[in-house]
């Protein structure tokens, strides 16, 4: 999984991780911070939720842009440091009047444009170090370590989240809606280890950066020759990346409801505490173990030596006892803040990637791995199956309903106690649809798009993204006005269309693949 891949690979992962940690940590609070600290309503947070989203996947593209004539790396700097005024800004707590809702908004403006300036240019970095053929068949895999490394950052996202809010209440005696700023402040110290893991180990990737003064350097004899594209044949792969951008805007659209109504639904609908043995998935280093076991797993199952086999078993070994100690030392019931069910999604990425990837090489053994698009496609039907289970347990609900907090706010009432296996259970099956469409639509992008025009063809991706994200409203907007059912069913249905569409273009997008 980890041999033969550029040094280059690790370090950009881990300066991505960094910023995404941050990220992440700031968005499984936001929801529940619009409604909370400004009273506002499901469809009003849910809209300002989206057009965050929206605009910090849609300035990727003009990021892109400036990258091709100025440079990757150098884009990449000036988001970082923008971000961080952002999130600097985010994290003062101003209280819940007109002006705290001016400076919130001017807040997210900078942090949707410094991540426009980070992300696309990184993962088209990514991208340039295979475009040498000692590297060049190890693309889709670079990708999905990449695209797990991204997750690494998300999984203590929550787990952070909740407990610096819950430690400025506690312990420094700030009000629960001044609290949600200090989780917004672990942003701006995760984009310090960011940029300081980029400059520790540029070395490594310089030579991917790009621009116009800093072309990308390849040792001739390795460097892949970029193909010379005629204006046809440049039309066939940006109408065949446009089609894929068009279907992806409704997985996102389903996909980013984590954040929003099916944090919701964890809030409002689901049992707000847990024992015994599920209590142990809400603790984020009992996740950390399982991980462990699974790359151990793996690691003593191909190791080549007898040593390397017997380390691997001892840590395996190791890590069940630690669990199975934990096990026995669980006694009544925990908490379950509605923010922490965001952590499985990003524990399924990190722990299932080396499965997906096995699967796939087995299957490319045997001359039938699935094309990228065809893998994208399998992923919106995958999606439309996590909302039809969410739509067949959610019959029989009754529908949301608001009454006012100590503040005077409309907040959301705890109605429910469906079981938290629910939703765990919906985040397994999007996750394995993610695996199949982002990851791979990434290294569709970097290998498709004609060389001219890489960054505006990563930044395509991020706009069809943004699209999708801008689309999340919807889940705010239906969210008490229609019986539940009725609201997943919408994105069941759009997942499905989506689906059908990509499968009736297969031949086309297979065929600029190739």
């Amino acid at each position: 999984m980890f041999e033969g891949q550029p040094k280059g690979l690790f370090a950009l992962a881990l300066a991505n991780t960094g910023e995404r940690f941050g990220y992440y940590t700031m968005i499984a609070v936001f929801a529940l911070f619009l409604r909370a600290n400004y009273g506002l309503s499901p469809a009003v947070a849910g809209t300002i939720y989206s057009s965050f989203l929206m605009v910090v996947y849609f300035l990727p593209l003009i990021g892109g842009w400036m990258a091709d004539k100025f440079g990757y790396g150098k884009m990449v700097t000036i988001g970082i440091i923008i971000m961080f005024l952002g999130y600097l800004l985010l994290s003062v707590p101003l209280g819940g009047n007109t002006l705290a809702l001016i400076v919130m908004i001017g807040a997210l403006l900078l942090i949707g444009l410094g991540t426009g300036l980070f992300k696309g240019n990184l993962q088209v970095m990514v991208g340039n170090l295979y475009d040498d053929t000692r590297y060049a068949a190890k693309r889709d895999a670079g990708f999905s370590i990449f695209y797990m490394a991204i997750n690494i950052g998300a999984l203590f996202a929550p787990t952070a989240a909740v407990k610096i809010k819950e430690y400025a209440e506690t312990v420094w005696g700030f009000s629960s809606n001044d609290a949600y700023h200090f989780s917004f402040a672990v942003a701006c110290a995760s984009l310090v280890l960011s940029i300081a893991i980029y400059y520790a180990f540029r070395s490594t990737f310089r030579h991917a950066e790009g621009g116009k003064k800093d072309a990308l350097k390849t040792d001739g004899a390795n460097a892949v020759k970029e193909p010379e594209l005629s204006k046809d044949e440049t039309k066939q792969r940006i109408i065949a990346l446009c089609l894929v951008f068009a279907v992806v805007v409704f997985f996102w659209m389903a996909f980013h409801q984590n954040g929003l109504s099916l944090t919701f639904f964890a809030d409002e609908f689901t049992a707000n505490s847990a024992s015994g043995l599920q209590s142990m998935a809400f603790d984020v280093w009992n996740l950390v173990l399982v991980i462990v076991i699974v790359y151990a797993g793996f690691s003593l199952f191909q190791s080549k030596t007898a040593k390397g086999k017997g380390i691997s078993g001892a840590i395996i070994l190791a890590a069940l006892g630690i669990l199975y100690h934990k096990y026995t030392r669980t006694t009544g019931s925990i908490d379950v803040a509605a923010p922490i069910f965001q952590q499985f999604n990003p524990f399924y990425v990190v722990a299932l990637t080396p499965v997906s990837m096995a699967i796939f090489s087995w299957l490319a053994s045997k001359g039938k791995e699935p094309s990228a698009p065809r893998k994208i496609a399998y992923g919106m039907v995958v999606a439309a199956v996590a909302y039809a289970i969410m739509a067949f347990a959610s019959v029989g609900l009754p529908m949301p309903q608001q009454a006012p907090d100590a503040s005077g706010n409309l907040v959301g009432q705890h109605v429910a106690d469906v079981t938290p296996n629910l939703l765990i259970s919906v985040y397994l099956v999007l996750t394995f649809g993610e695996l199949l469409l982002s990851p791979m639509g990434i290294s569709f992008v970097s290998k498709v798009a004609p060389p001219k025009y890489k960054g505006a063809m990563m930044g395509g991706w991020f706009v069809s993204t943004a699209l999708g994200n801008q689309l999340v409203l919807v889940g705010g907007a239906l969210w008490g006005k229609v019986p539940l059912w009725v609201c997943w069913s919408v994105f069941l249905g759009v997942c499905l269309v989506a689906a059908i569409f990509m499968f009736a273009m297969m031949k086309r997008l297979e065929k600029v693949a190739k």
